[in-house]
């Protein structure tokens, strides 16, 4: 078999049908319903395999929204911190439902969101996020309603509510303890709604996750306020599916020793720039290297990695988890070629479905 050039972004498909059969029997035991966020991925090269799993997309943007539609089809839900006035009337054709950010944003546009779901982001201050830049709870977010009052006078415009507090939350005993303060803050309100989104960042497909447990809160929670509840899992549909596939370019003994790949942080894995994390790198063996990027930037560091024999010029690195939060940002910082797709498919065979080229370079801007 003839491996892509590298880097390219290798999804396993068996490890994602694993991931998906996880949301299946969440699906199945709690009634509840799953849909995939693009915002944390949106790849639609898999969408056949991950359709048959999930119940539909929710999306941040409306050109997210015409990609869920498209795409993955089935529920389509239309959520964005603002919508433009230019923008309502095409998002509304385009969703079975439309949540919005703000009361302001109900009264602006709800008129033109006849003839399907309408809901509001309600935020209970307080979040299980450990960054303050993703926290949707941190002080003066303008993440959502959080006034009672206020809520209850949308009560004869909306039929849901979406509630996104949760990141990369593994401990099923905290999400307990948030809906249960969720329940007795907001409950009143709950019973008189016909559905409520729990967003994502519940981590329960990860290993040694107590997915019957959560089943039966979700069940409860459902029975007790009469309504359909949502998930939003993006990281969680896809968490260990993907890897970063590089190649050594250059060794350098900087003091570390330094090995440059064809690939970037801020290029390819945004995100670590972003919260200060260093990538999932091969941790087995006595030799150790600093892994790093091909960008002027002097800070294009993926982390440490330990090898099993010395690097060579051309060797190749599989980095882990560059699913979520990760093709989505990639970008053409210092004009380096943005890695293509490839798809190991389960009988272990290799396609790559997408490249990019000069020209897209080239058209990104003008």
């Amino acid at each position: 078999m003839t491996l892509p050039q590298t880097p390219h972004y290798l999804i396993d498909m068996g490890l994602l049908r694993a991931n998906m059969e996880k949301v299946a029997q969440l699906r199945e035991a709690s009634g509840a319903k799953a849909l995939l966020a693009l915002k944390c991925f949106a790849t639609w090269s898999v969408f056949d395999l991950m359709r048959d799993y999930m119940d539909g997309t929710t999306s941040s943007s409306l050109y997210e929204l015409r990609l869920g539609r498209e795409t993955f089809g089935k529920e389509t839900h239309a959520y964005s911190v603002a919508w433009a006035d230019h923008e309502i009337d095409e998002a509304v054709s385009y969703a079975d439902k439309i949540i919005f950010n703000s009361l302001s944003q109900l009264d602006r546009h709800g008129a033109r969101a006849q003839g399907i779901a309408t809901g509001l982001r309600l935020n209970p201050r307080f979040s299980t996020s450990g960054f303050d830049l993703a926290d949707p709870a941190r002080p003066f977010s303008r993440l959502g309603e959080s006034d009672l009052d206020r809520l209850e006078d949308a009560l004869d415009r909306i039929s849901g509510v979406m509630i996104h507090y949760n990141c990369e939350n593994g401990d099923f005993d905290l999400f307990d303890r948030q809906l249960t303060r969720i329940e007795a803050e907001f409950g009143g309100l709950l019973t008189r709604l016909d559905w409520v989104s729990l967003g994502g960042g519940i981590h329960f497909t990860g290993e040694g996750y107590p997915l019957d447990r959560l089943a039966d809160r979700l069940k409860a929670f459902q029975d007790r306020y009469g309504v359909q509840a949502y998930l939003e899992p993006g990281e969680a549909s896809v968490t260990k599916t993907t890897t970063l596939e590089v190649s050594v370019l250059d060794i350098l003994d900087t003091g570390k020793q330094v090995a440059i790949v064809d690939s970037s942080t801020e290029a390819h894995m945004l995100d670590l720039l972003i919260y200060r994390e260093d990538a999932k790198l091969p941790q087995e063996g006595d030799h150790v290297y600093q892994v790093a990027g091909k960008t002027c930037l002097a800070g294009d560091i993926f982390g440490e990695a330990r090898f099993a024999r010395p690097l060579q010029i051309g060797d190749r690195i599989s980095i882990s988890d560059a699913a979520g939060y990760t093709m989505v940002k990639k970008n053409w910082f210092n004009g380096l070629a943005q890695p293509s797709i490839a798809i190991r498919d389960e009988d272990g065979s290799i396609r790559t479905v997408r490249d990019f080229s000069y020209d897209e370079f080239k058209g990104s801007l003008s």
